[in-house]
């Protein structure tokens, strides 16, 4: 056995046992997007309090918002590639140097989404369905969410080198306060000052202001060194080949959410409020399996660096044992539990048919999204995040797009249908995802020897 490249400042994930290490890793991080999701839906909480027309604001702005969301998870996903290998290669250096180019990048980036947003937003907010007395509060709280951006940038940078650190506890612990002080920022702000929708969006920019420092200044405390913004082009074309990939990966989700809630948005604004908490819920159960998706990314990223293909392949197949049981518990509580869930949110009845009723169907393919979530984790830490973007831009919007525009606009079907066809692809989409990563880790697998492939020796 080789002698560990354990430090104080990572986890050596190259040793060890890959299920302890995934259950090590991904429990602390889907607690902390438990909280984070939590953190969310308590914002839908408090601006259904204040009224329908806020809750549909707040809910079409959530689109927007997440188009942020998106970014960033490219950057922290990009970022955790780099670091990860460097990690599993020994070479500190280079975990420094790929962390200060990201927090660069990361800086460029917000500057252009501000700039973006400023200008798409208010068209982005009447294409998904906002009605003249909705329109204004998702546009305060965009507004306020754009000018903030940078600070979930920053964010994201920093928990992806974390997490390729094999931290997802320090991350937890940002979300965990985060979660609390937005209970107690949003009533205050909100109800206390006055200041409504756009109290919910303050809220929510100063408590990711505080999380960037937080992790931050973890970093500087396991790296030794205050990480500071680089400027390397050269450095940036290849982090930008794992950001790009990942980000417009995440953005077609985002679009293809648009998509969906601008198909709904025809059935009027109570329904597109029922599917956003519905799918609010969803993500709510799939937090365990997001959670085994960090835990993937770190994992596969250490030990592709340090040269070790058989045990990428080993987490792989144990990741996905690992999502069947997940899928076990969840699948039952989306199918029998969905009404009550939804009416802690509203008593608006077409609010809870729509979300229990998209709950249920998609329970179908819970386990697909499982799949997903491992297969393009797995093939974005070994530095191969191109087919992951074409199975988005497949399954998120060209298909359901040409297949909904027929059910819906063409035919007038009803929205029953768009969570069929959802369904479906994602379904489909899940059987391809799984063929091509195994494909793809077998073939960094070293050549069988003759005794190993079965034939006689000489």
């Amino acid at each position: 056995m080789p002698p560990s490249r354990r430090s104080d400042s990572h986890q050596d994930l190259t040793q060890g046992s890959v299920l302890q290490h995934l259950i090590k890793l991904s429990v602390p991080a889907a607690m902390g997007m438990i909280f984070n999701t939590l953190y969310n839906l308590t914002d839908f909480w408090f601006a259904g309090m204040l009224s329908d027309q806020a809750l549909a604001g707040v809910s079409i702005a959530g689109s927007v918002f997440f188009m942020i969301i998106g970014i960033g998870a490219g950057m922290q996903t990009g970022t955790t590639a780099m670091i990860a290998n460097e990690v599993g290669a020994g070479r500190h250096d280079g975990v420094r140097n790929w962390l200060n180019q990201a927090l660069g990048l990361g800086i460029v980036v917000a500057g252009i989404c501000l700039l973006a947003g400023f200008w798409l937003a208010a068209d982005l907010i009447r294409f998904l369905g906002a009605e003249a007395d909705v329109e204004p509060a998702a546009q305060r709280y965009t507004n306020i969410v754009l000018a903030g951006n940078i600070t979930f940038v920053i964010t994201a940078v920093a928990s992806g080198a974390l997490m390729a650190l094999g931290d997802t506890i320090s991350t937890r612990n940002a979300l965990a306060i985060g979660f609390v002080a937005n209970f107690a920022l949003n009533p205050l702000l909100t109800f206390g000052l006055g200041l409504g929708v756009t109290g919910l969006a303050l809220s929510t920019v100063m408590i990711k202001a505080f999380s960037a420092f937080y992790l931050l200044t973890v970093l500087r405390r396991r790296l030794g060194y205050t990480p500071f913004p680089a400027f390397g082009f050269s450095y940036w074309k290849e982090l930008l080949h794992q950001v790009l990939p990942a980000s417009f990966n995440m953005m077609t989700i985002i679009l293809g959410g648009f998509i969906s809630v601008s198909f709904i948005g025809r059935f009027g604004s109570d329904h597109v409020a029922g599917y956003a908490v519905g799918l609010r819920l969803e993500q709510v159960l799939l937090l365990p399996a997001l959670g085994l998706n960090s835990a993937v990314m770190a994992i596969v990223g250490q030990n592709h660096g340090a040269g070790l293909p058989e045990r990428v392949l080993e987490t792989y197949k144990q990741a996905i044992i690992t999502g069947i049981a997940i899928s076990l518990v969840c699948i039952p509580v989306m199918v029998f539990l969905s009404p009550h869930m939804l009416s802690l949110f509203s008593d608006n009845a077409d609010v809870i048919k729509t979300g229990s009723t998209y709950l249920r169907i998609d329970a179908v393919a819970f386990f697909a999204y499982v799949v997903l979530f491992i297969s393009v984790a797995s093939l974005q830490a070994i530095k191969r995040p191109l087919f992951p973007m074409v199975l988005g831009i497949c399954r998120q919007l060209i298909v359901p797009a040409s297949i909904n525009y027929f059910l819906i606009v063409v035919y007038g079907l009803p929205m029953i249908s768009l969570f069929i066809t959802i369904v479906s692809v994602v379904l489909i989409s899940a059987v391809v995802s799984h063929w091509y990563t195994i494909k793809q880790l077998k073939a960094t697998l070293p050549p069988a020897t003759p005794r190993q492939a079965g034939a006689t020796p000489p």
